[in-house]
């Protein structure tokens, strides 16, 4: 008896407070009417990686921006994060020799989940700022009202960005002879910049070798195109639910907002609405764990999300801190594997590891991060199982908002470049350092 709109009885959970229901019921009408985003073919090809990633096949790499903005958007920035993910990719794939499942946190991740409804700004206390989505990040209480005409907006930049994101990946920029061009001038300046050329090298010398034995690389298609594809937190269901489409094909309904989508730690409760939305699309989806899960509530959660077991369809994400991943994680795979349920199991090793600095702002510690993934991979070697993928939040552009890395950001830099609207993200030079770090674990595994 599901339906796109059977969570609407249901308790719910970090959505707003709409002051014109009104104009939030024709907004819902409205993006009913307009285009899919993604097509079910690309769906469906998806979940056949994610299969794979299921079996310990291949490896995925989720990466993106914490949260989109209306205000700081262009093409360029769109490209560099496209660069800093391929780069990523490359590093994994090159290194360990595992396919790497490139997935974006991009085209549809403008909510955000708060821990409080309000909070001080300047000293005044407004409406929490919850994603250009849903209201504006300035410092006005008119600023925060939520307004539903957003969703229109957020539709509009999704798509132009997925339309980009289908050139750059299918039109030649991704060809894998182009690895030097994805250097960007800050990252090809740092040491790990640097180590990323030496590994280009490499790759063109592969790659020349196998054209002077007589392969055509010109119409080796893997090689010239990649497989990219979208996700984001379904937080705001007035904007999945009216996107979410019946497919004759697989006779399922798809969420066509994006590939895939996530259940966040704030919103997964079992009785709750978005727990019922996701159990009855069939996208790849997955659910966050934080500290607080319990072995008996992950398996309820895969009971509800994926009671059919297949394969790829659900990734459990867990973000539990450095200093909780080693005690608090395996008892939770363990009651996972033992119920008999194939999920693929990432690390988000970001949510966890944050804190404010002294000089006021929220931040993140590279090393922090790194040691978690290294925590995770521990748990899954010690358990025999696939540490299947790593959830991470960066940009392509030069910012200060994380600490460490080769370039030692320290906490006094991060006013130099601190941009986010949101969390703190991991800038390219950080981003390398993580990949090479993580690479050097998957080779261990």
């Amino acid at each position: 008896m599901w339906t796109p709109d059977s969570w609407r009885s249901l308790p719910i959970a970090q959505q707003p407070d709409w002051p014109d229901t009104a104009r939030l019921e024709i907004v819902e009408k409205e993006l009913s009417a307009l285009p899919p985003l993604v097509y079910p073919s690309e769906i469906k090809n998806l979940s056949g990686h994610l299969a794979k990633a299921c079996k310990g096949e291949a490896f995925v790499l989720q990466a993106g921006d914490c949260a989109e903005s209306f205000d700081d958007y262009s093409a360029n920035m769109v490209k560099n994060k496209l660069k800093v993910i391929l780069q990523m990719a490359v590093v994994l794939t090159y290194s360990s020799g595992v396919p790497v499942i490139k997935l974006g946190r991009i085209a549809g991740q403008f909510a955000k989940p708060r821990s409080a409804a309000y909070e001080s700004v300047n000293g005044i206390n407004l409406a929490s700022f919850r994603g250009h989505i849903i209201n504006g990040d300035g410092p006005t209480a008119q600023e925060r009202i939520p307004d539903p005409t957003r969703m229109i907006k957020a539709y509009h930049q999704s798509s132009a960005t997925l339309n980009l994101l289908r050139a750059l990946t299918k039109g030649g920029f991704s060809d894998l002879s182009k690895v030097h061009t994805w250097n960007q001038e800050f990252v090809a300046s740092s040491d790990e910049g640097q180590r990323y050329e030496i590994l280009a090298h490499e790759i063109d010398r592969a790659l020349n070798f196998m054209a002077a034995c007589g392969i055509d690389l010109k119409n080796e298609e893997s090689l010239q195109q990649v497989n990219f594809w979208t996700s984001h937190e379904a937080l705001l269901l007035s904007y999945e639910a009216p996107l979410t489409r019946y497919d004759r094909a697989s006779k399922t309904y798809l969420d066509l907002s994006a590939h895939a989508i996530w259940i966040g730690e704030r919103t997964r409760d079992l009785g709750g609405a978005h727990m019922e939305f996701f159990s009855g699309i069939g996208n790849p989806i997955a659910c966050k764990m934080g500290p607080s899960m319990t072995p008996e509530e992950v398996v309820a959660v895969c009971e509800k999300l994926n009671p059919r077991r297949i394969p790829g369809r659900l990734t459990l994400v867990s973000r539990m801190g450095a200093d909780n991943v080693d005690v608090k994680l395996p008892r939770l795979i363990k009651a996972v594997t033992d119920a008999g349920h194939p999920v693929i199991w990432s690390c988000d090793p970001m949510h966890g590891n944050t804190f404010v600095s002294d000089n006021g702002f929220k931040t993140r510690n590279l090393e922090a991060v790194i040691a978690e993934i290294a925590g995770f991979f521990r748990v899954h070697s010690a358990l025999g199982t696939w540490p299947g993928g790593i959830h991470v939040e960066l940009t392509g552009e030069d910012v200060t908002e994380c600490i460490g890395g080769s370039y030692a950001i320290s906490e006094e830099d991060l006013d130099t470049a601190y941009n986010t609207i949101c969390d703190p993200r991991l800038n390219a030079r950080q981003s390398l350092d993580l990949a090479h770090r993580v690479a050097e674990l998957l080779i261990k595994n």
